[in-house]
């Protein structure tokens, strides 16, 4: 049975017994809902029972301030609607729960910060789908999972108490407190006692997804080759088969850490490493003392070493590209968007945060460097390769992701890469566009709860 999107109205106290709930005849005698009979009501871990109440011409749904304040649902918010007649449950939602990785409760025109709009913003798509959505921390897990408190938002944003969700998406920015043990205990029990889907349930490493994808016949085409740096002899054999080589924190982002390793004539290295600002070089007359200088880095830092690209420029500047990929109301992994990003001047990577600068794929081909021939077939060619590799970290890693951001890269002779596969894609790029408008990535993450909440 499909479901109804209806508007909830709250009645005043008194008005309404709490284990009473008012639907339109219509959809009464539609669904074949039995009237002042229990039945049980499902709203996330919450469960109540009630009877229903038939009014004439009505066409939304009537719960009691009691009730409302159990659910932790505000005034004029509209929900899903699905009547189970086998198990003689109504459920509500679907109840869509975001964790963050802080909150300033005193600054309440921008209480997340930078993510502040992205989390408005899906406020606004969860009212028009008829899903509800809440916002919480780590430091909003209590000892109970069926109950946390968490950000709202009526006519403003609000701390109120609400039931753990029907889906739970993860936006924490840090390992740290992805790995705290209440997230991991909260994550455990939220799924084991509820039901409850958690996608985007952890960051991805470089060499754990080089590893697995490499045993994807379909994706190990598109991967360079690449291993965890684990002593000097990978380093040598690796700089001894190709003139460039990449050394990545397998844990980093944002393009922070990366040194880029060069071959010169004479048996001398030149390295670039990222910096805030700028570009560090350095020339080592050896391979040695270069591994002297990083070995002291290795002990805090692990390294992934990764083969080095010739990649289409504009303007001597190097390009690569970032798609968007999600799932959509069926499930299935759809690209959203893909965006080809250049390197700052004082940069030799792409990243924002390090100077880049955004431009459609379109453009970016027509610019480039690229083969006349294969300038009008690349968009098409890197929406298949993003779509191959998000199926095949499904395929490959046992962890439950509904959104990628997946770094690709083109050759001078037009051949696609992989560069890195990014489990939680960053939401303070790219600001809301305004006037109410919503956008498909936030959308689809709408689209994606409610597939997995059965809405």
């Amino acid at each position: 049975m499909p479901s109804k999107k209806l508007k909830i109205q709250i009645s005043s106290p008194n008005l309404l017994e709490s284990d009473y709930l008012v639907l339109g005849d219509q959809l009464v005698k539609q669904w074949r809902i039995p009237t002042n009979y229990p039945l049980q009501l499902n709203f996330g871990s919450l469960r109540h029972t009630v009877k229903v109440i038939s009014l004439a011409k009505f066409d939304g749904v009537r719960i009691s301030q009691e009730l409302a304040d159990k659910m932790g649902v505000l005034p004029r918010s509209s929900l899903r609607l699905i009547y189970r007649p086998q198990s003689s449950t109504l459920q509500f939602g679907p109840l869509v729960g975001v964790l963050i990785s802080r909150d300033i409760p005193g600054a309440l025109e921008r209480p997340f910060g930078p993510i502040t709009l992205f989390c408005k913003e899906l406020v606004n798509a969860c009212q028009r789908q008829g899903a509800y959505v809440y916002f919480f921390t780590p430091n909003h897990i209590g000892s109970s999972p069926g109950k946390l408190t968490a950000w709202v938002y009526g006519d403003t944003w609000k701390q109120i108490q609400v039931p753990a969700a029907d889906v739970f998406y993860n936006r924490l920015t840090s390992r740290k407190l992805e790995n705290k043990p209440s997230v991991q205990h909260f994550l455990k029990e939220v799924k084991s006692r509820y039901g409850s889907h958690f996608f985007n349930e952890k960051f991805l490493d470089k060499t754990e997804v080089f590893d697995a994808l490499g045993r994807d016949i379909t994706v190990s085409r598109y991967l360079p080759e690449s291993h965890l740096l684990r002593n000097f002899t990978v380093l040598k054999t690796m700089c001894a088969k190709y003139p460039i080589v990449f050394l990545k924190p397998i844990r980093g982002s944002l393009g922070k850490g990366i040194i880029r390793v060069s071959r010169l004539e004479g048996g001398a290295y030149l390295t670039l490493a990222t910096q805030v600002g700028g570009t560090k070089r350095q020339t080592y007359p050896g391979l040695a003392k270069l591994f002297s200088s990083i070995s002291g880095k290795m002990k805090f830092t692990r390294y992934q070493i990764q083969q080095g690209l010739s990649l289409i420029e504009i303007d001597r500047r190097p390009v690569d590209f970032r798609a968007l990929v999600q799932k959509n109301l069926n499930g299935k992994w759809s690209v959203t968007s893909i965006v080809a990003r250049t390197a700052g001047s004082q940069h030799f990577v792409s990243n924002l945060a390090r100077g880049g600068s955004l431009s459609t794929v379109k453009e970016a081909a027509f610019k480039s460097t690229l083969p006349a021939g294969i300038k009008a077939k690349i968009g098409t060619r890197l929406k298949t390769a993003a779509l191959d590799i998000a199926q095949g970290v499904d395929k490959q890693l046992p962890s439950h992701f509904g959104e990628l951001g997946i770094d690709l890269a083109v050759d001078t002779n037009g051949r696609i890469w992989l560069l890195e596969v990014n489990s939680k894609p960053s939401k303070n790029d790219n600001t809301p566009i305004g006037g109410g408008k919503i956008r498909p990535s936030v959308k689809q993450v709408i689209d994606y709860a409610r597939y997995l909440s059965g809405f």
